[in-house]
């Protein structure tokens, strides 16, 4: 019996949707390897032809920037080669200036006025009827994604793209490099009936793509209506390359994603949230930092003591300024990672989990079970209540990650 791709993943969905590349060529056609050019560049030096005699609408926020650093709301609005009507904020909001959980609602931008219209928590038809208003023919996503299943741009992705195609839009994603490489995806698949906004389809906890990639598996696998979609792709990036071989700078895609670094750890250790443990927010290292009350160098010995590749565990005292424990000095670790090619942060994330629970009386899973919306089911949190070890927790998912690996290769941009 064949299988389709769609069926490896999920029952449920529409048909397959064509996929337009725009203008652009993939990575391993570049000729050379010099620096990074993202889909925008690659779209401004085209003269924006791909968007002539379009009214058009931007989905970004702060990192959404040239190589030197200017905003692409900015340039556009400024070049009439192009005509920009609209610009529409995820969570943090456009400018970025709104919390986790937060957004920055609708208003006029002081340096463009331009409308900002708001994307944050809206899908379906009341996300489809806010393009209808904004009068636009195209809308163009541009947002720095981490590579994180539970990062919920992605799903600002997904949700404006199934909008789009309720209101009769075009779709135009502008891709930059996944800052955690490509190389492989790795953790468990969600199971659809856990999904909620930070997992909406059964994709990888680490995904291991570029937004367009994700763009094009969510119009080839999910979206009941495809949408009209076109792409273009970043020029010049390996998929085995982190952020710092891009050339590109880098501004945090979210106020607790400072540098490169978290991003590299945030697949596994965002797995706190589901805990009673700090994931080190109000600290200058979100991610990087884990503790409560309570605990002592015995969860770094712990830690340690796995041997997991790549990483090594320090005992770490640290007083969040917001968020858990604020204003109260904790105990915990930090992660150093020291071999970030051999480093596995969903493996790490469940060691840590593990470890955490086993050296400290104080443990508990948030009462909401948050734990399994970011792991996708209930597995991951049985499995450690019932005393598994890291091996059996991570050979638990690896039917349904080899499932969408094979998936997820039929999507693959770059080489």
């Amino acid at each position: 019996m064949s299988l389709s791709r769609r069926s490896l993943l999920a029952a449920g969905g529409g048909a397959l949707g064509a996929v337009t590349a725009g203008a652009a060529t993939p990575a391993s056609a570049a000729g050379g390897h010099g620096r990074v050019r993202t889909g925008f560049e690659r779209l401004a030096a085209d003269g924006y032809a791909l968007l002539a005699g379009e009214r058009v609408g931007i989905v970004t926020n702060p990192t959404g920037i040239t190589p030197d650093a200017r905003h692409i709301v900015d340039v556009m609005h400024a070049d009439e080669r192009v005509d920009l009507v609209a610009v529409f904020g995820p969570e943090h909001g456009f400018r970025g200036t709104a919390q986790a959980g937060g957004s920055e609602g609708r208003y006029d931008d002081p340096a463009t006025g331009l409308p900002v219209y708001d994307t944050y928590l809206k899908s379906g038809r009341p996300l489809a009827d806010v393009f209808t208003a904004s009068g636009v023919d195209t809308v163009v996503f541009d947002i720095q994604d981490v590579g994180a299943r539970f990062y919920t741009y992605i799903w600002t992705l997904y949700d404006c793209m199934a909008a789009a195609a309720l209101a009769g839009k075009r779709f135009v994603v502008l891709d930059r490099p996944n800052p955690v490489t490509g190389r492989v995806a790795l953790g468990p698949v969600l199971d659809r009936a856990f999904a909620t906004f930070v997992g909406r389809e059964p994709i990888a906890q680490a995904h291991g793509m570029t937004v367009a990639e994700l763009a094009a598996l969510f119009n080839g696998e999910f979206l009941a209506a495809p949408v009209a979609l076109e792409t273009v792709r970043t020029t010049g990036w390996r998929r085995a390359e982190f952020f710092d071989a891009t050339g590109l700078p880098w501004v945090p895609p979210s106020p607790n994603m400072p540098t490169p670094e978290t991003a590299l750890v945030y697949s596994g250790t965002c797995l706190f949230e589901g805990t009673n443990l700090s994931e080190g927010r109000g600290t200058t290292r979100p991610f990087e930092l884990l503790g409560a009350e309570g605990i002592d160098r015995r969860w770094a010995e712990a830690a340690n003591a796995l041997g997991l590749p790549g990483v090594r565990f320090r005992e770490a005292y640290f007083a969040p300024t917001f968020s858990k424990f604020q204003g109260k000095t904790v105990g915990g670790v930090q992660l150093h990672v020291d071999d970030r090619e051999s480093f596995d942060p969903v493996r790490t994330g469940i060691g840590l989990l593990i470890t955490a629970r086993s050296s400290w009386s104080g443990f508990a899973w948030r009462a909401d079970n948050w734990i399994d919306k970011l792991t996708g089911s209930t597995r991951v949190r049985t499995l450690i209540d019932a005393g598994a070890g890291v091996d059996e927790v991570v050979g638990a998912w690896e039917t349904d990650l080899t499932a969408f690996r094979a998936v997820r290769e039929e999507y693959l941009l770059y080489r």
